[in-house]
């Protein structure tokens, strides 16, 4: 039987959190995502932190994170991120909106996985998530102290 792992969703959509968790659910995934509106309660989820001081221990199989989001946007998160010795191998999509070449070189330059950017057709939005998930979260191999 495969490991079901956690995958960390990085939105502050309400939409788009509902659209993922949808396609994943397909695949028998969205029991495994948690769901953080920003960069700063991705941090404290990955550092144990206010909500989630008393969560589960383990890291993400896969961070699936927004860039355009309030108090602490993608960008500044993948950057903590890979600064942090304890985190930095963590695989990391920038799932967003923006197709905007700053922010593409920008990801690639602080280490993103991948860059997908969302399609605004409803099936290959769906189609574009139900991929990433089972690539990260079942096909991908990580090393146990991950």
């Amino acid at each position: 039987m495969i490991e079901l792992k956690t995958i960390l969703l990085v939105e502050d959509n309400p939409q788009d959190v509902e659209l993922i968790i949808e396609a994943l659910n397909e695949h028998n995934l969205a029991n495994n995502v948690v769901a953080v509106r920003d960069g700063v309660e991705a941090m404290e989820y990955l550092n144990y932190e206010g909500e989630f001081k008393n969560r589960i221990k383990g890291n993400p199989a896969v961070i699936l994170l927004d860039i355009k989001m309030p108090r602490m946007d993608g960008i500044e998160v993948l950057a903590a991120i890979r600064r942090d010795e304890k985190l930095k191998a963590l695989p990391i999509v920038m799932l967003t909106s923006s197709r905007e070449e700053p922010d593409l070189k920008k990801c690639y330059d602080l280490g993103v996985n991948a860059y997908v950017v969302k399609p605004v057709n409803f099936k290959d939005f769906l189609a574009a998530v139900k991929h990433i998930g089972i690539f990260w979260a079942i096909l991908n191999e990580q090393p146990r102290n991950l």
